[in-house]
């Protein structure tokens, strides 16, 4: 009796395991194969962590090249801005008061606009290098000189253009003020027209007076 007791308890007792052993060399597998999942996490995440590493200091060099490229842009457009504001101030201090005040509306819409595009175009052909010496020389010639003013190139030590205003007395018309400008390109031979202010039949005021 006691036998078959025995065999009977050693027969639940497979039944109750079984399926709860795991063999040794299954478990040294499946921890294999999760260090080698781990592994090649780890390479994924360490390439990443290099091309951000890599693509970091190519993004700050393009945003450094971006800021200096706008500085230079700015420093040109204002020295542009800042030149063709005193041309203007130069031409009206040479018409002078007593001219200005009866052509200012014509002026401020036919001849300043036609002055301030040609030095503008005469600066943005210059290189950016070169804008910084360009400057307006303050020689007006008062009297009836035609003489408005000079864009100088300073580095240069030449003029780049001469801009005149002469006083044409046409029979039957009158004084008309006739706006133009030189080049040295031609060597100042030539007259590239602006436009013209018509004034009176009454011989005008002298310059700057």
């Amino acid at each position: 009796m006691k036998l078959w007791m025995r065999k009977v308890s050693v027969i639940l007792i497979t039944i109750v395991t079984l399926g709860m052993y795991n063999p040794v060399h299954l478990l040294d597998t499946e921890a294999a194969e999760k260090h080698k999942v781990d592994s090649s996490n780890e390479g994924v995440n360490e390439d990443r962590l290099t091309t951000n590493e890599e693509d970091k200091p190519e993004e700050d060099i393009e945003i450094t090249l971006h800021d200096e490229s706008s500085n230079e842009n700015n420093e040109s457009d204002y020295f542009i801005s800042a030149i063709t504001e005193q041309a203007k101030e130069q031409t009206v201090t040479k018409l002078g008061p007593k001219i200005y005040d009866k052509v200012e509306d014509e002026f401020t819409t036919q001849i300043l606009p036609g002055i301030e595009q040609v030095v503008e175009e005469l600066l943005v052909e210059a290189s950016k290098e070169e804008v910084p010496y360009y400057e307006i020389t303050e020689l007006a010639s008062p009297g009836y000189g035609e003489k408005i003013f000079n864009l100088y190139d300073h580095k240069a030590k030449q003029d780049v253009a001469k801009f005149h205003v002469r006083r044409d007395n046409r029979p039957g018309e009158g004084y008309w003020f006739n706006f133009h400008y030189h080049l040295s390109q031609d060597n100042f031979e030539q007259h590239h027209p602006i436009g013209e202010i018509y004034w009176d039949k009454n011989t005008p005021p002298k310059w700057m007076a």
